[in-house]
C-alpha cells in the first residue's frame, strides 16, 4: 500500500494521493443574480440597456462591451425570439442537462440586441432552421438558475 502523502525529493512540495473535498458555491454576482431571480420569481427575462449605445444585453451585464459604459437600466424583454444559429449534440455527455440529441441555440429575444445561448426543445432536429421563432418554456419549480428556462420551443 502506498503512503497517502509523499514529499518530492529536494523540494518543499508534498503530493497527496486521493480526493480532497472542497465545498464551494458559484456566485453569479449582483447583475447575474438579479437576472436569475427575475426568471425564478416572475418568469420574466430582463436585460440591461446601455445609456450611450442603446444596446440591450441579455443575459444582463454590468458594463457595455462597446463603449464600456455602466449598465444600470433594467428592461424586460420578451420570452419569444429568433434562432440565430444552433448545433445538435448527438453524443451523450455527462455534463449535458438532458438526453441526446440535445440542441443548443443562440436566441435573440425580442427587445434584446444580443443572443442568449440555451437549449431548444419540442423540435425535431430535421426541422431546425436559422430564423425559427421560439418561446421560452419555464420549469414549474425554479431555483434561480439559467436552467429555470427549461428550453425554447418553436412557435407554431
Amino acid at each position: 500500500m502506498s503512503p497517502v502523502t509523499e514529499k518530492l525529493e529536494g523540494m518543499d512540495v508534498w503530493i497527496y494521493h486521493g480526493q480532497i473535498y472542497i465545498p464551494n458555491r458559484y456566485s453569479a454576482g449582483a447583475v447575474g443574480s438579479r437576472f436569475l431571480i427575475e426568471i425564478r420569481d416572475k418568469k420574466r427575462i430582463t436585460g440591461t440597456r446601455c445609456p450611450t449605445c442603446n444596446r440591450v444585453y441579455v443575459p444582463a451585464r454590468s458594463i457595455c462591451k462597446d463603449c464600456f459604459g455602466q449598465l444600470d437600466e433594467w428592461v424586460e424583454v420578451s420570452d419569444r425570439g429568433t434562432v440565430l444559429t444552433y448545433t445538435v449534440c448527438s453524443q451523450p455527455n455527462q455534463v449535458q442537462p438532458v438526453e441526446t440529441p440535445l440542441v443548443y441555440g443562440i436566441i435573440q429575444l425580442d427587445g434584446a440586441d444580443t443572443g442568449l445561448v440555451h437549449m431548444l426543445g419540442e423540435v425535431d432536429p430535421e426541422q431546425l432552421r436559422i430564423g425559427m421563432r421560439v418561446q421560452a418554456v419555464f420549469k414549474e419549480q425554479r431555483e434561480a438558475s439559467i436552467l429555470d428556462i427549461k428550453y425554447f420551443k418553436p412557435l407554431a
